[in-house]
């Protein structure tokens, strides 16, 4: 699933980032969104994601949430 239809304060694994545009991936990945790493959605401010990757808060719009491909984290 996306990160969008995840659960605040929820801890998910990131399986993937889903998009062919370079620009999207090469900030993921600046803010540590890579595939293995945890993210955990904060809140979200209409269409504004505030996620927490490596112990830091990001605020991302929902295009690159949707780009964000997730598994719950057991």
């Amino acid at each position: 699933m996306n990160l969008t239809k995840g659960k605040i304060n929820t801890e998910y694994t990131i399986k993937e980032i889903r998009t062919n545009d370079k620009e999207f991936k090469d900030f993921l990945f600046t803010l540590g969104c890579y595939e293995g790493e945890k993210v955990t959605i904060i809140s979200v401010l209409g269409d504004n994601y505030i996620i927490s990757v490596k112990d830091a808060r990001y605020s991302i719009d929902k295009d690159l949430t949707e780009a964000i491909i997730v598994q719950r984290f057991i």
